[in-house]
């Protein structure tokens, strides 16, 4: 038997296909990869970086599947089907909105595959594949199985490996897919197998690609007192309270922490009290000032997340925050258009008050864009939020921000090693947000 992995980019461009500069690894699939039998060749195509063999001899062919890929998942999927291969759609949209997904597969898996990849195999085998397999969320394993990299080899990643130690987050975040996908449950793993799983590959730089990697602080101390012996360097996404325990801060730094992912969101009190931001409430009082020198303190890099477009911006608090990142020289910013994700409150409530976009279903629409308003914001146009969000993205990543930004003595030029990095990663992600904005969702022209 052979089985094709497939990530799907997300789109094009009017002048052809998206190639994406920022390539990482696909780590999902390599799980999906390791809990496969050896007997049963498994392969890997990433539609970022190669073509896809739509006639080669397949058995299987297994489709991960994110809400800015959905509509490209769906023609790779019509490809195969009409070629008489059968395909499963899996990943977290698919397990958010099952109704639409079961008209583009041959079969789905909802939820995490470690308990349920298994039987799926073996129906396959016997012609009785089923139409759904589901491991609901009391089945949620501990996270054990090591991921196949070799399905990684002479393709063109960044050279920083991927790993897990956790799975969700308990916040409640009204916009967060994540926390409806997990049920705002928070699953840890064997610190042990992590610490195997770095012996077991060469590379010094690993991505914890983690919801939120403090979310279990203590459990989060563990995981670092086991990675200081490793003498890696690592970053991750935590939530803002982890500066409330001074002993986890001490052990993340001598653990090789460069920086984590930190969801600022906001800079107003009444936005991150209605969004339900709650690990940020003991530091939005007065600005996120105390925050910003804890964290310039244990010279942490950070990546500032701002989301932007909900009910309480305005056009000029947009620009606020802006002014905000680049007053505080952070290593990286996002300001990430709100987007509506299908099960979230945040999608309810803009459902009822009839302010979605695109039909509401605005990851399948034909006519829309990356980075665009899906849904009618409350104190401006839909235009101009699309205009604000890419205005303070230029801002940030123009080259005298960088220039200006790299200098920041505790945290970007504390070592010789995070000046490096800084000066060989913002290039990257500067070339993202231009090449990035403005894609069409999906190949096929509506």
């Amino acid at each position: 038997m052979k089985i094709a992995l497939i990530y799907p980019n997300i789109g094009r461009k009017e002048h052809g296909m998206f190639l994406d500069g920022a390539k990482m690894e696909p780590l999902g699939l390599a799980v999906l990869a390791g809990l496969t039998p050896q007997d049963i060749e498994t392969v890997l195509f990433d539609d970022r970086l190669e073509d896809i063999p739509y006639d080669g001899d397949f058995d299987l062919v297994a489709i991960s599947v994110q809400i800015f890929t959905a509509r490209r998942s769906y023609e790779i999927s019509a490809e195969f089907r009409k070629r008489g291969v059968p395909v499963v759609l899996g990943g977290i949209h698919i397990t958010l909105i099952p109704e639409e997904a079961e008209e583009h597969a041959d079969c789905l898996l909802l939820g995490d595959a470690e308990n349920i990849w298994h039987e799926l195999l073996e129906d396959l085998r016997s012609n009785q594949l089923k139409k759904r397999y589901a491991c609901r969320p009391a089945d949620r394993p501990q996270i054990g199985t090591l991921p196949r990299r070799s399905i990684f080899a002479g393709k063109k990643y960044l050279p920083i490996t991927l790993m897990q130690f956790s799975r969700g987050c308990p916040n409640r975040c009204s916009f967060c897919a994540s926390s409806v996908y997990f049920d705002k449950h928070h699953y840890t793993r064997d610190v042990g197998s992590v610490a195997d799983e770095i012996r077991a590959q060469k590379r010094k730089l690993i991505f914890f690609t983690d919801d939120n990697i403090v979310a279990n602080k203590e459990a989060a101390k563990e995981l670092f007192k086991a990675l200081i012996p490793l003498k890696i360097h690592w970053v991750s996404q935590a939530s803002m309270d982890m500066l409330e325990d001074n002993e986890l801060m001490d052990l993340l730094v001598k653990s090789g922490c460069l920086g984590n992912v930190i969801g600022f969101e906001s800079i107003g009190q009444t936005g991150i009290e209605r969004m339900q931001k709650d690990t940020n409430s003991h530091y939005i009082d007065d600005g996120y000032r105390h925050a910003v020198a804890e964290l310039r303190r244990y010279g942490q890099q950070t990546w500032a997340a701002f989301t932007v477009g909900h009910d309480t911006d305005t056009v000029e608090s947009i620009r606020e925050t802006s002014n905000f990142a680049l007053k505080n020289k952070f290593c990286f910013a996002a300001f990430n258009i709100l987007n509506p994700y299908p099960g979230t409150s945040l999608y309810c409530n803009l459902e009822k008050e009839d302010r979605l976009l695109y039909g509401g279903k605005w990851w399948l629409h034909p006519e829309y864009r990356f980075n665009h308003a899906s849904f009618i914001p409350k104190n401006m146009t839909p235009n101009e939020l699309t205009e604000e969000s890419f205005r303070c993205r230029q801002r940030f990543n123009s080259f005298g921000s960088i220039i200006s930004r790299a200098f920041e003595p505790h945290t970007n030029m504390r070592t010789p090693y995070r000046f490096f990095t800084y000066l060989a990663y913002n290039p990257i992600f500067r070339r993202e947000v231009f090449n990035k904005q403005g894609i069409l969702f999906g190949y096929e022209k509506g």
